[in-house]
């Protein structure tokens, strides 16, 4: 693969960067600490086609490719992670889901409404007690006439109070059997439908996470996304493109903190001279640096077969994983460098220590990601 960003790429990830600078990085702690879910934000993104990357033109979308929006998740969260969280669950999963299997009919209603962010979406698959366990799932849809009667509980859902459209994953058949789920598109306003608690969390803090509650919710069959039973496999395609917007999130959170501690580290005198000139800085912005570039390679070589249509289940998971943990690790490290005060907020590192967290946990932890790497090397 050709590993040389092309200048379109270069293009959108300026664009990208410029945004977050002028529009994100005023608010940041002020989102943050108010847990203030910044919709207007969104819709300017979506303005400048970022909240449609992958979608195509025909839809509304502006059709880039996996590198392009590698890029723009990175950029914006080199500068926040919470808005990285929520631009890389709308594009990678609501959007993508029915880009991916929707029909013609579902993707005129639905993608130039979620490609420009007039709506913003949500995806539901996670519940309070089978979260990897997904084949025994609570919330069920029933059949009955031409409708779909959904009841049960999603939770940690991003944008699950705010969202005004969510793909569904519901069981339809018997827990832990083949094919036992489908896949449905249900708006906000449906009768039955509505948002739970909003979880008070660690980090990400500007990107909503709530429950979503559904009590004999009634859709139409026409709301169903392609075949009875065929929920869980179209879930697992989906999760292999969204864990490399989520190793991208990674890379942009470990960035950012490595930035910082770099600048800092140049900044900060002890004994009349830099504590970059120390070994014990200078070995640790070493360590960051290298491992934030074996991190951003196995994005880029996910983004390649994803673009040529090559199965991207092992590289993707590989992705997470390790800039996840890399993420983790930098932003640790970031910390220590700024000693005291990388521990308050009147530094960026505390917040990227915070928001690093969520990347090795969210859409299939660590330990997950390592099962499906392992399955897919022992075959």
């Amino acid at each position: 693969m050709n590993f040389q960003s092309t200048e379109l790429t270069q293009q959108v990830a300026h664009s990208a960067k410029d945004f977050a600078q002028q529009f994100i990085k005023p608010h940041v702690m002020k989102w943050d600490e108010t847990q203030e879910f910044p919709v207007q934000v969104f819709k300017e993104l979506g303005k400048l086609g970022m909240m449609g990357v992958l979608v195509p033109e025909e839809y509304g979308g502006t059709g880039l490719s996996y590198f392009e929006y590698n890029a723009i998740i990175q950029e914006i969260a080199k500068v926040c992670g919470s808005i990285g969280l929520s631009v890389a669950a709308h594009n990678s999963l609501c959007t993508n889901h029915i880009l991916s299997f929707g029909n013609e009919e579902q993707k005129k209603k639905y993608l130039p409404k979620l490609a420009t962010a007039e709506w913003i979406g949500a995806w539901g698959l996670t519940e309070p007690n089978t979260g990897s366990d997904a084949g025994n799932m609570k919330t069920v849809a029933v059949k009955d006439g031409k409708d779909w009667v959904i009841n049960g509980t999603k939770s940690w859902i991003t944008h699950g109070k705010s969202g005004d459209v969510a793909v569904v994953v519901c069981r339809t058949g018997e827990p832990r059997t083949s094919g036992n789920s489908t896949a449905f598109i249900v708006e906000r306003g449906t009768a039955g439908f509505s948002g739970g608690k909003k979880e008070n969390k660690l980090g990400m803090r500007a990107s909503e996470t709530a429950e979503m509650i559904f009590d004999n919710c009634r859709i139409s069959d026409a709301q169903r996304l392609g075949e009875v039973g065929d929920g869980f496999r179209q879930a697992l395609k989906i999760l292999d493109g969204g864990r490399i917007s989520i190793a991208a999130l990674s890379i942009g959170i470990a960035k950012g903190a490595y930035e910082a501690a770099l600048q800092y580290s140049k900044e900060r005198h002890q004994f009349d001279q830099p504590i970059c000139n120390f070994q014990g800085i200078s070995f640790k912005l070493a360590d960051m640096a290298t491992e934030i570039m074996a991190a951003d390679l196995l994005v880029w070589q996910s983004c390649d077969l994803k673009e040529r249509g090559e199965k991207v289940t092992k590289q993707g998971a590989m992705a997470k994983y390790y800039a996840s943990e890399v993420a983790v690790k930098t932003a640790n490290d970031a910390v220590q460098i700024f000693g005291g005060y990388g521990y308050t907020k009147d530094f960026p590192v505390e917040k990227f220590y915070r928001d690093a967290k969520l990347c090795t946990i969210g859409e299939g932890t660590s330990e997950i990601q390592k099962l499906v790497i392992a399955r897919e090397v022992l075959q």
